[in-house]
């Protein structure tokens, strides 16, 4: 994949989690689940920071970035809690796997962003209920 292929699907992803994040968070609510509302808030905060400098990095390398999608299909119904977490744990292993395609396609400073990225998403998943899982291409200890 070229570096910019790579780049623009990390933005699609971004669009994507900015969306589902968006309706997360509408549906949680702050004074019944709290930590759950934090964490979806503060998710929701860094998708936004991240689509943003995934703009710039196409902007660039001269091309034009993808757009969003009017409206993106969540993981599940999206209504119960188990359901928002795991619609909030889905959409970061999604941004995990573009995120890994990104780091094996790019170079430099765009490669170290990648890399905080998916370390990042990883580690979310962690709060959203996910399992620690080793990244390709290491061995487990």
């Amino acid at each position: 994949m070229k570096p910019t292929d790579a780049i623009q699907a990390a933005l699609a992803g971004e669009h994507a989690a900015v969306y589902v994040y968006g309706v997360i968070g509408g549906r949680v609510s702050l004074s019944a689940q709290p930590d759950l509302w934090s964490a979806v808030r503060a998710a929701y905060t860094t998708h936004r920071g991240r689509r943003d400098q995934l703009v710039a990095m196409v902007r660039a390398s001269d091309a034009e970035p993808v757009t969003a999608e009017i409206s993106y299909e969540l993981p599940n119904p999206a209504v119960t809690l188990d359901q928002l977490s795991g619609a909030a744990l889905e959409i970061e292993q999604r941004c995990s796997a573009v995120y890994a395609d990104m780091v094996g396609s790019t170079s430099g400073a765009n490669r170290q962003w990648a890399i905080d990225a998916l370390d990042d998403a990883a580690v979310r998943q962690l709060g959203f209920g996910g399992e620690p899982e080793v990244f390709p291409g290491i061995s487990e200890l």
